[in-house]
């Protein structure tokens, strides 16, 4: 499934992810390619975060959720603060 949530509200998000959960458990295997990668996560038995085209990170969802990066670039989560609200781009372009 490609982007299964675009342009829906919050609502029906949580509707359409638990409809996919639901067909998951039912024995049918899903490829979910999602933007909102927190969501996606919460559903998933493995994850893959790419970055132009790249795997970047691989792992079951409660490592990925936990990984300083993963939550950092994919997630939002920003783990230090800096003076002028740069990223931690460097560790971000060694990925490419």
């Amino acid at each position: 499934m490609d982007e299964p949530s675009l342009g829906l509200s919050p609502l029906l998000v949580r509707e359409i992810f638990r409809i996919i959960k639901t067909i998951n458990g039912e024995g049918t295997t899903i490829l979910l390619v999602e933007q909102n990668a927190k969501m996606a996560l919460k559903i998933s038995d493995y994850g893959f975060v790419l970055e132009n085209g790249r795997i970047v990170a691989a792992n079951i969802p409660n490592i990925l959720l936990e990984d300083e990066d993963v939550k950092e670039f994919y997630l939002g989560i920003r783990s230090e603060e800096s003076v002028k609200g740069y990223q931690r781009w460097k560790k971000k372009k060694r990925w490419r």
